[in-house]
């Protein structure tokens, strides 16, 4: 994204492993568009009057740009379902400047098969017209369910760490996301801070790991494997493949005799 530098323009940058972009819908809404996170929507003259929202429809390729807080209930219809509709950019109604932006490739529908996830990244710009420093990172001490973990098939916890644990091993996880900050000065990003490296997030890894052992006993099974419309762009059409032929088609009668099983 492009944009004229402020007197102050603090920058935060997230990175996100095991996961796709529909991981920044939760943490965008809540930043932006729910006082409930973010007080300066209530208090602050510069936020007050909202943000605008531009979504996209991956499947389509097409986009809708609503605006918050008047068509927040029509927002909610569409990014709540973040496998298909993302949050691709985030603008101030008052000056019209942009405030975040974030890569919405999804690449499996680009391939049109498993290619693996897609590691998105967000930048958000903070302060002034836009939510202060700790209104962004607010979000991420409640770590929500997104997709990918394994072979991109499952939803885990997202989970917020400093850079030295930006490494998912356990099941090729748990989803995780590191925070830079950055301060923009005279056109140099001064930084980066490890903003996620901080005991206040403890609580929020420790839900994650918890989180975690509770999807994880549930195996192949929802909802920690993701829906089947979901799985079309994993690996699991290959071993349905297989198995096409064995379908016959059914009566609808469930008490049809099967055949009879050999001892």
């Amino acid at each position: 994204m492009s944009f004229v530098e402020r007197k102050s323009e603090p920058v935060l940058v997230f990175f996100a492993d095991k996961t796709s972009a529909g991981a920044w819908n939760l943490p965008r809404f809540r930043m932006f568009a729910d006082p409930f996170n973010t007080a300066g929507l209530v208090i602050s003259p510069n936020m007050h009057e909202g943000f605008r929202f531009e979504v996209l429809d991956v499947k389509e390729g097409r986009t809708i740009v609503l605006e918050t807080p008047e068509e927040l209930y029509d927002l909610l219809v569409f990014i709540g379902a973040s496998g298909r509709y993302l949050v691709s950019s985030v603008y101030s109604k008052a000056t019209d400047k942009i405030g975040a932006t974030s890569s919405t490739q999804r690449l499996a529908l680009i391939a049109g098969r498993y290619v693996g996830k897609d590691d998105p990244v967000c930048i958000v710009r903070a302060q002034g017209e836009f939510p202060a420093v700790g209104e962004v990172l607010e979000p991420f001490s409640m770590p929500h369910i997104v997709q990918g973990w394994m072979r991109g098939s499952h939803y885990g916890p997202l989970m917020p760490c400093r850079f030295s644990d930006a490494h998912p091993s356990r099941f090729d996880g748990p989803p995780r996301v590191i925070a830079l900050g950055f301060q923009l000065a005279n056109g140099r990003l001064i930084g980066p801070q490890d903003m996620f490296d901080d005991p206040s997030f403890d609580e929020a890894r420790h839900l994650c790991n918890v989180i975690a052992d509770h999807l994880r006993h549930h195996g192949p099974f929802e909802p920690h494997r993701l829906p089947m419309e979901e799985m079309e762009y994993t690996t699991l059409p290959e071993v349905m493949k297989k198995l096409a032929g064995r379908w016959v088609e059914s009566n609808g009668h469930a008490g049809k005799k099967m055949p009879a099983a050999v001892s």
